[in-house]
């Protein structure tokens, strides 16, 4: 059962729009009980946020409660310190950049933009207006932008509704309904599950790490274990709270919104695969790098490149020889991965991936017809692949213009792969977490070296799956089932 409780300060503050059963007081909400188990959204419009006020309060106590709130402590604690909320809007990435192109019209150096829940009245505005709300998700918001060479967020700060015009007032009722609808739909008439998932998927993916026929097995095999698998998209950010668990089925990385699912899925409570810790931690080769030679893992020689030293160069070539492996530090499925043959060589390649990251890693070179993949989940294997090279090429993966093609592949049980391997690629995924994790290793002889630990291994039908069968998808579901049930006992 699922409900959702308007709060405001005072039903006068609610007498612009229609009377509603969901509306209550703040003194209503702090003097109610509700059963532990019941689902209840709040959305917490009292006329200020500021810290110890009933605005602040309502949201502390609605999280004491279990309860998923609007707006969270977390992003109160944000719109405190300019700082904060900066950070965590980032407005440097891509799509930041592109929705702040907005103000450029406004041929002004401010611009000040009122959204409510992702809406403006300024339609050339919505983009912008969307991305902060996605960010920092605060119902109603003022917004002031600063030109200085480029755009700046100069403040944020909340509006309560008692001060909106009657236009604004249209809106905010327009969009507070959308939202309460996207976030808390009327629940289907379905079978009773015991347990809600999301997968995070992205039609615009173009090398997805799940294709349709495995996701398909997730859901019916699913079912068999009373989990509701839905799959959800990136627009789908606000209906997080809806789910106890989240299952990212989507390239990952940092400044992308895959960490900022994790994030917001992890403030909410839900078990979290994969969790912004081990997305952080994998999408660097550079960390990586360090993590595994700190911890005495087995890997290439690996040497890292900065930006401008030139003497480095000589000296890499003198230490691994050609021919030599660059990598910049956040690229996946072998971009940003190139063999350097000779001194020249590796000048100019050396030049190219520095435009990109200050920092490269070099690596020796270990020729393989192909690498292990083992599937780490919860410090255990629990799948084996070798990923043969494309063909006439020495990588899994050969990117040539729009077209990507890879090498075979063959699957097998875990106790089938050379200890030596397995123990490698076991040690490597415990460094990074507990969480599911796909491990790549060379073999030379009785050499195993770890060349990475990818925080969003494929599971493809026929691939992965080719020994396991649903069995695979089993083993998955049901750590999110046992970690699931720990939190529950947690709050008893």
């Amino acid at each position: 059962m699922s409900r959702l409780a308007i709060v405001v300060e005072s039903l006068k503050d609610w007498g612009p729009f229609y009377p509603s059963e969901d509306v209550i007081t703040f003194e209503q909400y702090l003097a109610g009980a509700t059963d532990k188990h019941e689902r209840v959204r709040v959305i917490n419009l009292c006329r200020s946020y500021k810290y110890l006020s009933k605005g602040y309060y309502c949201s502390l106590l609605a999280e004491a409660r279990g309860h998923n709130v609007i707006p969270a402590v977390r992003s109160l604690n944000d719109l405190e310190k300019r700082s904060l909320y900066s950070m965590m809007i980032n407005l440097g990435d891509a799509q930041a950049r592109s929705a702040l192109k907005s103000l450029d019209k406004a041929n002004a150096p401010q611009v000040t933009v009122r959204s409510f829940f992702g809406e403006t009245l300024s339609k050339e505005h919505a983009l912008l207006a969307e991305l902060i709300f996605e960010r920092l998700p605060i119902p109603a918001i003022d917004m002031v932008f600063e030109r200085e060479g480029s755009w700046k967020l100069e403040s944020i700060k909340s509006v309560s509704t008692k001060d909106l015009n009657e236009d604004e007032q249209t809106l905010f009722a327009d969009a507070l309904s959308r939202f309460s609808r996207r976030i808390w739909r009327k629940p289907k008439e379905r079978k009773a599950y015991r347990y809600d998932m999301a997968i995070l998927v992205n039609p615009k993916d173009p090398m997805p790490p799940s294709d349709k026929v495995a996701l398909k097995k997730f859901v019916r095999v699913g079912k068999q274990l009373g989990i509701d698998v839905e799959m959800i998209e990136p627009k789908d950010y606000q209906r997080i709270p809806e789910f106890d668990m989240l299952f990212i089925r989507e390239t990952t990385n940092i400044d992308h919104h895959t960490f900022r699912f994790a994030k917001r899925a992890e403030a909410e409570g839900l078990v979290v695969i994969d969790d912004s810790t081990s997305i952080m931690r994998c999408t660097n080769k550079v960390y990586l790098a360090d993590l595994l030679r700190i911890n005495k893992v087995p890997t290439p020689k690996t040497i890292i490149l900065s930006k401008g030293n030139r003497e480095q160069l000589t000296e890499v070539a003198e230490q691994l020889g050609f021919p030599l492996v660059l990598k910049i530090p956040d690229g996946a499925f072998s971009r940003g991965v190139m063999k350097a043959e000779n001194p020249d060589d590796l000048e100019e390649k050396a030049k190219e991936l520095f435009k990109e990251s200050a920092l490269v890693l070099a690596q020796e070179f270990m020729f393989t017809e192909y690498d292990w993949r083992i599937g780490v989940l919860n410090e255990k294997p629990i799948y084996a692949c070798k990923y043969f090279m494309a063909r006439d090429h020495w990588q899994i993966y050969h990117h040539e213009q729009d077209k990507t093609a890879s090498g075979k592949w063959a699957t097998m049980p875990t106790y089938e792969v050379p200890k030596v391997v397995l123990n490698a690629a076991v040690k490597a995924a415990s460094l990074i977490g507990r969480g599911l994790y796909g491990v790549d290793v060379k073999q030379v002889g009785n050499r195993a070296a770890v060349i990475e630990v990818n925080d969003n291994p494929s599971i493809e039908s026929a691939v992965e799956d080719k020994y396991l069968g649903d069995e695979l998808y089993r083993i998955i579901l049901e750590e999110f089932i046992r970690r699931v049930e720990i939190k529950r006992s947690n709050k008893i």
